[in-house]
């Protein structure tokens, strides 16, 4: 058996089938090594096994019990479907073996901020992670696109994750479909039928009620949220967005948090959401500040914001929000757009801090238009209205 000892982390390489007829063998040849070396974690490498047997899940499992920090990497989908059957996926970390796949030629779909979607063929689309190498963070947003999906908000669903060069991507399955934004572009007739589609979409989302706990609470995060930027306010300042936020509506409704043109396909009649990893539970305020984000808000500080982001101009962008949100309500006024804003800005704000700290002058542009809207809203509850 070979194995390799890096950092002090043990790995053991499997080849072929581990069953009953070898199972002790390679169990005494794994004792040996493990005897020989010093280490603080064990690591089983299943790239080249093709089949494991209860035997050798027997070894799997007195391992685990013996040595503490034992993981499993490089599973192939035959392997991984046994380790699964059988619970083992529960009680040690197993990571399957990714398939490489080429992105050359391939057409650009859908862009955004943290990936990049490209069409491989008539079947599939992949999207690459520009922005992340934590496969646990890809796998994570896999779940909450499984969890929308039983909820019953249009998701597409993935064949698995791969590797497209050193960046990781999802293979999904989507036939004849184009972003939203290209659909919008590419046929003007279909404006009016298309945004009362998307404000569908945004509502589908918003009044879909999830009660799994394992979802972020945006409600929390946004409290969390004017803590980060706390430096940047008052006392009394700071004091009215606690109060706003407090008293805001505390719901258990889904809220998809980036639902903007890039991150929506046309396949047919029905729009399908690609980006999930910002689920999260709230009031729907948070959807419709968060979108209002791209569409208004980044263009303000930064003209021409909207072309090299989406590839519109900015007043398509404004013109798409307001339609939104006018077909999203039934009564729409001056006090609603400030409440959205609001919560806009304080976003707008955080966001920056977080991902772009150099650019003062967003930060700065945001946070007077906060100030000012703080003196305008006493409470940020929008009614139900929507529903």
């Amino acid at each position: 058996m070979e194995y390799k000892k890096i950092d002090n982390k043990l790995t053991l390489y499997f080849v072929g089938e581990l069953n009953s007829g070898n199972a002790d063998l390679i169990e005494k040849e794994c004792q040996n090594i493990i005897e020989k070396n010093e280490f603080d974690d064990i690591v089983l490498d299943f790239a080249d096994l093709q089949y494991i047997s209860s035997a050798g899940l027997r070894i799997i499992l007195r391992l685990k019990q013996k040595y503490q920090n034992v993981s499993i990497s490089q599973v192939s989908l035959q392997v991984y479907d046994i380790l699964q059957m059988t619970g083992f996926t529960n009680i040690i970390s197993c990571s399957k073996k990714l398939n490489n796949v080429s992105i050359e030629n391939a057409q650009i779909v859908g862009e955004g901020y943290f990936s990049t979607v490209y069409r491989i063929d008539k079947d599939t689309i992949i999207k690459v992670f520009n922005k992340t190498d934590d496969i646990q963070q890809i796998e994570r947003e896999l779940k909450l696109a499984k969890t929308a999906f039983v909820l019953g908000v249009p998701t597409a669903i993935s064949f698995d994750v791969v590797k497209v060069d050193q960046k990781y991507g999802v293979r999904f399955e989507m036939l004849d479909c184009s972003s939203l934004k290209n659909c919008f572009l590419d046929d003007s007739n279909k404006y009016d039928y298309l945004v009362q589609k998307y404000a569908d979409l945004l509502k589908k989302i918003n009044t879909t009620e999830c009660l799994d706990l394992s979802i972020p609470n945006l409600h929390d995060i946004y409290l969390q949220r004017i803590e980060k930027i706390k430096k940047h306010l008052t006392s009394e300042q700071y004091k009215k967005l606690i109060s706003l936020f407090t008293n805001l509506k505390n719901t258990n409704t889904l809220v998809h948090g980036d639902c903007h043109l890039k991150n929506i396909m046309v396949q047919g009649e029905e729009l399908i959401l690609i980006d999930m990893d910002t689920l999260s539970r709230g009031n729907p305020i948070f959807e419709l500040a968060q979108l209002r984000g791209p569409y208004v808000a980044f263009e303000e500080d930064e003209p021409g914001n909207c072309e090299k982001f989406f590839g519109i101009k900015s007043d398509f962008a404004q013109k798409l929000f307001s339609d939104i949100i006018n077909l999203y309500f039934k009564n729409v006024d001056q006090k609603l757009h400030q409440k959205i804003a609001l919560v806009c800005y304080l976003y707008m704000i955080w966001w920056t801090c977080t991902n772009t700290p150099e650019n003062q002058t967003r930060i700065n542009g945001c946070k007077q238009r906060l100030v000012d809207l703080l003196q305008e809203v006493d409470d940020l509850n929008i009614g139900e209205d929507y529903e």
